[in-house]
C-alpha cells in the first residue's frame, strides 16, 4: 500500500531562496569597566552609522567581558567594516559578524545557547496552518482550522515548557493506526538493529499503540533519559540552516499534526507519523544521536554553499540512509522507515546503491517528488560518524566548536581559556577512562 508519489515535505531541510535580509547584525564583546562601551558606540557615531537594534549579556566565553548584539542597516556595509575593524584594533573587542546575506567573509549567525533556538523556531517557510492546493486538506476546513490548533501551540511554545497534551479525534487515531498497523509488519525485516531494538520499548513507555497517538511530551522525556536528545513542536518547515542548528543542541524540531486521512499512505510534509515512527526510534541510541548532534555542529557559522552540501548529506543519511548489518543492508532513514512503499522499494533490486561519502554524497543530485533512485549505505554509524567529522573539518570557519552539556550552550574554541577548559575536561575524562581500565584487568 505504497504510494509512488514522495512526500515532498518527508524531512525539514528547505532553503529559502526569494527572502533577503534588509539588516547587518554583529556581536561584540568589551571589558566590563567604566566607558567601554561609549567607546565603542562612538565608533558607529563617527561613521554615521544607525544602530536599529542592540541588546546585551554577560559573555560565556569570558567573565570580565559582555556581549553585545546589534543590527544596523545593510546600507551601512562598508562603514561597518572599518568600525569592526576599530572596535579590534583600537578597544580590542572580540567580534563576530553575524548577517547571513553580507557576501564577504562573514560568520553566519548561529544560536549560542539552547534557548536560543526560540528565536527562529517560528520562522517556517511553508506549511504550517496554510496549505497548499495540491494537498490533500486543502479543500477541508475542518481539517484546516486543526492544523491552526497544532500550529498555534508550536508559535506559542517557548524552551523549557512542557510541551501541551492533544486529545486526537477518532479519525486522527484511525489515521496514524494504518500507518502504524502496515509499517510494523516490514520492520523485523527492513529496519536496522538499533530501530527494531526500540521501538518496544516505545510502546512499553510512551504509548506507542495501533490505537493511540503518542504524545510529544512524554516521548520527548523518554528521549532525555536514553541519549540527551528532546523534541520540540514547529509548526511546519524550518531552513536548512535552522534545522540543522537545532540538531546541534540535540534538539529535534518536531510536528505535532498528522496528515490528512484520505491519503494515510501519502503526506506533502512531515506529520506526526513520520517523526515518532520514522525519527524517534534511532535518536534514543546513543551512537546514532551522536551522529546527528555531528552534523549539527559541522553547520554552525558555515558559509550558505556548505548549508546545501550538509543538508543533503542529511538527506542521504538521517532521511534516506541505508547501513549495512552483517551481510545484510538495513534502512535507517526516516524517510523510508515512515513509509510503506519506499521501505519496500529501498532493498529492491531497482535503486542504485553507493557508499557513503560525505564528500561525494554531498553533491548528489536528489528528487522531492518520487522514490529516490540512489541511495548510500553508511558501514555503520561509527564510521558515518567519523567520515562526516573529517568532512567537517574541511568547512571554511574561523573556529571549531563544541557543545557544552552541563550548559546547554555552544562553547567557540577561538581562545587560549577556551582550550584550557576543553583540555582539562579531556583529562578528567581520561583519567576516569584510566581507572576504569585499571579496574578491569
Amino acid at each position: 500500500m505504497g504510494t509512488s508519489r514522495r512526500r515532498r515535505g518527508s524531512m525539514y531541510l528547505e532553503e529559502e531562496t526569494s527572502k533577503k535580509s534588509e539588516m547587518i547584525t554583529c556581536i561584540f564583546s568589551l571589558k566590563e569597566e567604566v566607558g567601554a562601551l561609549a567607546r565603542g558606540l562612538r565608533l558607529f557615531e563617527e561613521k554615521g552609522i544607525n544602530l536599529t537594534h542592540i541588546e546585551s549579556r554577560p559573555s560565556r566565553m569570558n567573565k570580565e567581558q559582555f556581549e553585545f548584539f546589534i543590527s544596523v542597516d545593510a546600507s551601512c556595509s562598508q562603514a561597518l567594516d572599518e568600525v569592526i575593524d576599530g572596535l579590534r584594533t583600537q578597544i580590542s573587542g572580540h567580534v563576530h559578524e553575524l548577517s547571513r546575506n553580507k557576501q564577504k567573509d562573514t560568520v553566519p549567525w548561529f544560536p549560542n545557547d539552547i534557548q536560543d533556538l526560540d528565536r527562529f523556531a517560528n520562522q517556517i517557510l511553508s506549511y504550517g496552518s496554510e496549505l497548499e492546493s495540491d494537498h490533500p486538506g486543502f479543500t477541508d476546513t475542518v481539517y484546516r482550522a486543526r492544523r491552526k490548533e497544532f500550529a498555534d501551540i508550536a508559535y506559542n511554545y517557548r524552551h523549557g515548557q512542557i510541551i501541551p497534551r492533544v486529545e486526537y479525534t477518532e479519525a486522527e487515531k484511525l489515521t496514524w493506526g494504518t500507518v502504524f498497523k502496515e509499517l510494523k509488519t516490514l520492520y523485523p525485516t527492513h529496519a536496522c538493529h538499533e530501530h527494531n531494538r526500540v521501538f518496544p520499548l516505545l510502546e512499553k513507555y510512551c504509548g506507542y499503540r495501533q490505537d493511540n497517538v503518542p504524545q510529544l511530551e512524554d516521548v520527548s522525556r523518554f528521549l532525555q533519559s536514553c541519549t540527551g536528545f528532546r523534541l520540540r513542536p514547529v509548526a511546519g518547515l524550518l531552513s536548512s540552516r535552522d534545522f540543522l542548528a537545532g540538531l546541534a543542541f540535540r534538539v529535534f524540531h518536531s510536528t505535532q499534526y498528522i496528515r490528512h486521512g484520505s491519503e494515510p499512505t501519502y503526506t506533502p510534509e512531515p506529520d506526526i507519523c513520520h517523526e515518532l515512527l520514522g525519527h524517534v526510534p534511532l535518536y534514543a541510541d546513543s551512537s546514532f544521536a551522536q551522529f546527528s548532534q555531528e552534523i549539527g555542529l559541522a553547520s554552525l557559522g558555515a558559509p550558505d554553499e556548505f548549508i546545501e552540501k550538509l543538508a543533503t548529506v542529511y538527506w542521504f543519511t538521517v532521511e534516506f540512509g541505508l547501513c549495512k548489518q552483517g551481510s545484510e543492508i538495513k534502512a535507517y532513514g526516516a524517510g523510508l522507515l515512515s513509509s510503506f512503499g519506499e521501505l519496500q522499494y529501498c532493498l529492491s533490486d531497482k535503486p542504485k546503491i553507493l557508499p557513503f561519502d560525505p564528500a561525494k554524497t554531498s553533491l548528489q543530485k536528489y528528487p522531492i517528488t518520487e522514490f529516490q533512485p540512489v541511495y548510500f549505505v553508511a558501514e555503520s554509524f561509527e564510521d558515518a560518524k567519523e567520515r562526516v567529522r573529517k568532512f567537517a573539518s574541511t568547512i571554511p570557519r574561523p573556529f571549531t566548536v563544541r557543545y557544552n552539556p552541563y550548559t546547554s550552550s555552544i562553547e567557540v574554541l577561538d581562545n587560549t581559556q577556551q582550550l584550557k577548559n576543553l583540555a582539562d575536561s579531556i583529562n578528567s575524562e581520561v583519567g576516569k577512562l584510566c581507572e576504569a581500565l585499571r579496574k578491569l584487568d
